[in-house]
């Protein structure tokens, strides 16, 4: 006989082995070379997913104790997966386009974004999964007792099922945690959950041959063995044939792992089509020889032999140890898997709707919170894997471990089917509200607790036997096995049936009663009509976002690189140069998509929120809205209440109208401007040209004369488009700021040498008060342009007959103000307006302004956060440029 030395040694290499894979397959994803991790082969072996220590341990004890009634869980599942065309398409398409990551998300996206909701769901998956974990424990505990021999003190199984909890814990930190990805999806796992899928096929199988031709002798006279034992007669139990069937139906849809699978790692919905014959396949084989086992189990075990593990006592009775090793590693495949899975899955819902919205509401900064944000979520998903095993292993502990695995299983299946009905309810009926939801939920879920969860404990374990006899305050309706006062009902059923029951009722009579918000309604307008506008979501304001603030958010939950590549590829996408995109709705949604993958949809949601502050409606969701009209009549009166909103909806959008008017006809004027000015050099570079090349005779110095004119013309030109490209960039937002701390001192005598190149102008340069240690921290060299352009001007227009520029600085403490003042002839007081607009001369001698100088000057100040103006003096022009305290720090 193996000894249980050995088999940890084998159990270590195994781990390794998956290891291995995981690691490998990870890398080849991360390189490119992943296309072979997302095929329909591999999709389908994930939904094995499924089978865990119950399907592979617990299905031989309970045809054993139950006959053929173990069909029902292989049989719901089955039924989902034929039926994909009408509920699984529709929910990974669903899935899909709202970047759902989890039940939770899914959930809480369908009902206005609640994360409230997500919560909701998030502790109520965390409690209803916690039983199927202890079930994995105890089965991987119990399997190795079958190797201790038959005297294993309790303190030595309590020590095995928490070293056993320890190393999936670590294993699912170092594979499911180690990076933060966009769309939650985990290669490595899945192609590990996939190996592990054929690993405990091949034992199950291996084990089942062995059975039936090994021991029985064939198929005949397995089947007289069968016909001889209480198994193979045929009997059932109508009502909970039915509800074991429908629940795990239930189960496979809203259990976390199996979303998991079934929808986040879903890369092609066409391999829903090969896994709906494929998986009822599989399900077939894993059911294949659990009867022939069950009754050679019964037959050669000795009596009071636990029939869960006969799958393991079997082949070791018969002197088996290699074919007992195999079978060991199937059910250890069968319960790592599922902790693994089921623990990424909870530990997302977990930081996505529980751990991100509480620290973002304790920062003041909220969305635009300094620091990388991933690192909160990675140890948050750490703590909460951690966490929640250890819930499983206290679940085991208290429980005793003596419990059937498939009774521990059907707990945890009822638990998880209270989200059915918000779930289907979502995505077929476009009148199911947030507080219906909410309500049905609540209701379902405290009926399990109260009737399968607690009961589980046993009496007077966590409810006293007298609240089992005789109900809650001597209230006979209120006992937890005979709700109602209704008895003589499998406690299974029971507790199945009046859980659903009260959750469909108070779900439906609650979204009667309650009218969905607008935000509501678009979303289920967009998860009932999927497949007709899948790719139309609900819009942002966009003007009110900035690009600067959704890149900065955006680094800190995507991680610096995979940010810049999706605002670049925007950017290009829009024509545009750099990296910074227009925030346009699509690409707010794009963003809000991305940003679900990785914090959920509601915390996403909240996210852009804080930064955008507002949403807009297409015309397609409007149209979706209006549809169902007729069928909200009853709400007549709710919706005159609407009307003052749209009114105002109404005049802000004559509004913005007016606003677009004014802008057009602004439009206009500024291409006739710019038109006049493009026509003016280029005719004369053309005329000039043409004299060049049609007359002959022409000595040197006129061609020099010519040649000097369309050469100046040229510089003109180049300088107007230089001036109008940069004034574009600055008026549209698109420019970065590049800040820095420097001398005021040093910016102006810099300013005065670049300005200084043409000496003819004899324009001299005093300081006034330039010396005093005022320290910049601003964009110096877009600060630099502005004291260029000043000087440049007072160069140009300055006319008296010793030009001369006076430059002040003059430190007021909250402010500093830099004075340009020049001796030249005062601007007229009509003119004094028109200074800083574009294309504005005033006084120009020879022309070859463009105007744009000053008005470039008041848009960099503008963006700096502070401003520019004209102080007429009687002795000439002072041009103030004005500096706030954030931009001007005294030097100490």
């Amino acid at each position: 006989m193996i000894s249980v030395n050995q088999l940890v040694g084998v159990s270590l290499v195994y781990v390794a082995f998956l290891f291995a894979i995981a690691f490998f397959a990870e890398r080849a994803s991360v390189r490119g070379r992943g296309a072979w991790l997302r095929s329909p082969l591999v999709y389908t072996l994930s939904l094995s997913i499924y089978c865990t220590a119950w399907t592979f341990y617990g299905a031989v004890g309970y045809a054993a104790r139950s006959g053929m009634e173990f069909v029902t869980i292989y049989l719901g599942p089955s039924l989902v997966m034929i039926g994909w065309w009408w509920v699984l398409r529709k929910l990974v398409r669903i899935g899909r386009a709202q970047r759902a990551t989890s039940v939770a998300d899914l959930i809480s996206a369908r009902y206005g974004k609640s994360n409230l909701l997500a919560i909701v769901v998030t502790l109520m998956a965390v409690v209803g999964v916690t039983p199927y974990i202890a079930l994995q424990l105890q089965s991987v505990t119990l399997s190795l007792s079958i190797f201790s021999g038959p005297e294993v003190s309790e303190s030595l199984t309590i020590s095995t099922a928490f070293w056993v909890a320890f190393g999936l814990a670590l294993f699912t930190v170092l594979f499911g945690t180690r990076n933060l990805n966009a769309n939650e999806r985990h290669d490595g796992v899945v192609i590990a959950i996939a190996v592990e899928a054929v690993v405990k096929l091949i034992a199950l199988l291996a084990v089942g041959i062995f059975v039936v031709w090994g021991i029985a002798g064939g198929i005949a006279p397995m089947m007289e063995r069968i016909d001889a034992s209480p198994i193979g007669e045929w009997s059932m139990d109508r009502s909970r044939w039915v509800a074991l069937t429908a629940l795990s139906a239930a189960a496979f849809l809203a259990l976390p792992r199996m979303f998991q699978v079934l929808v986040v790692e879903n890369e092609d919905e066409r391999h829903l089509q090969i896994a709906s014959w494929a998986f009822p396949v599989y399900l077939m084989l894993m059911s294949l020889f659990v009867v022939p086992i069950a009754v050679i189990g019964l037959d050669i075990m000795p009596a009071g032999s636990n029939p869960d593990l006969f799958v393991l006592t079997v082949p070791l009775a018969e002197g088996q140890g290699g074919l007992a090793t195999l079978s060991f590693l199937g059910g250890f495949s069968s319960a790592t898997s599922m902790v693994i899975v089921a623990t990424l899955a909870l530990s997302t819902m977990v930081s996505n709707h529980v751990v991100m919205p509480v620290w973002l509401s304790t920062q003041a900064e909220g969305a635009q919170v300094s620091g990388d944000v991933r690192n909160v979520v990675i140890l948050a998903r750490r703590a909460s894997i951690l966490v929640i095993i250890g819930f499983g292993y206290i679940y085991y502990r208290l429980s005793g471990g003596g419990s059937a695995l498939a009774a521990i299983g059907l707990i945890s299946f009822a638990g998880v089917a209270q989200f059915l009905p918000a779930m289907l309810g979502g995505i077929f009926w476009r009148g199911a509200t947030r507080w219906g939801a909410l309500a049905g939920l609540t209701v379902g879920f405290a009926v399990w607790i109260f009737c399968s969860l607690l009961p589980s404990f046993g009496p007077d374990a966590v409810l006293s036997a007298e609240v089992f006899d005789n109900g809650i305050a001597g209230l006979g309706w209120l006992r937890p096995q005979a709700l109602f006062g209704i008895e003589g009902i499998d406690p299974t059923v029971h507790a199945v049936v009046w859980s659903l029951t009260l959750n469909i009722g108070a779900f439906l009579g609650v979204s009667l009663l309650t009218f969905p918000t607008p935000l509501e309604r678009l979303q289920g307008a967009q998860f009932v009509n999927v497949f007709d506008h899948s790719t139309q979501a609900r819009g942002w304001d966009a003007a009110l976002a900035t690009s600067e603030d959704l890149m900065i958010m955006a680094q800190r939950i995507l991680g610096p690189d995979d940010a810049l590549s999706l605002f670049r590829e925007e950017a290009q996408r829009q024509g545009l140069t750099g990296h910074l995109p227009e925030p346009t709705q699509g690409f707010l949604q794009t963003l809000e998509r991305e940003l679900a993958g990785s914090v959920g949809s509601a915390t996403a949601h909240a996210m852009i929120s804080q930064l955008v502050g507002g949403t807009s409606v297409s015309v397609e969701d409007l149209m979706a809205v209006a549809d169902e009209s007729a069928q909200i009549l009853e709400y007549s009166n709710r919706l005159e209440a609407k009307s003052a909103e749209l009114s105002r909806t109404a005049r802000q959008l004559r509004e913005a109208n007016a606003k677009l008017t004014a802008l057009s006809v602004q439009k206009d004027a500024f291409l006739g401007q710019i038109s006049h000015e493009l026509r003016t050099p280029m005719t004369s570079i053309r005329s000039f040209s043409e004299i060049l090349r049609d007359t002959d005779g022409l000595d040197q110095a006129e061609k020099t004369k010519y040649a000097s004119i369309i050469h100046g013309e040229t510089i003109r030109l180049t300088r107007l488009l230089d001036d109008l490209l940069d004034l574009s960039v600055l008026e549209n937002g698109q420019v970065s700021l590049n800040l820095d701390s420097g001398s005021l001192r040093d910016l102006l005598e810099q300013a005065v040498l670049s300005a200084g190149g043409d000496r003819s102008t004899h324009l001299t340069v005093k300081y006034a008060r330039a010396d005093t240690g005022v320290v910049l921290t601003t964009d110096l060299d877009r600060l630099r342009q502005v004291f260029i352009n000043l000087i440049t001007n007072a160069q140009k227009y300055c006319d008296a007959s010793k030009p001369e520029l006076s430059i002040d600085v003059i430190d007021m403490g909250a402010r500093v103000q830099v004075v340009f003042h020049d001796n030249g002839t005062p601007i007229a007081a009509e003119a004094r307006a028109l200074i800083f607009e574009k294309f504005a001369r005033i006084n120009d001698k020879d022309g070859s302004g463009a105007g744009l100088g000053l008005a470039i000057c008041r848009e960099i100040m503008t963006r700096l956060g502070g401003d520019i103006t004209h102080e007429p003096r009687p002795d000439g022009n002072a041009f103030v440029v004005h500096l706030h305290a954030q931009a001007a720090l005294a030097a100490q």
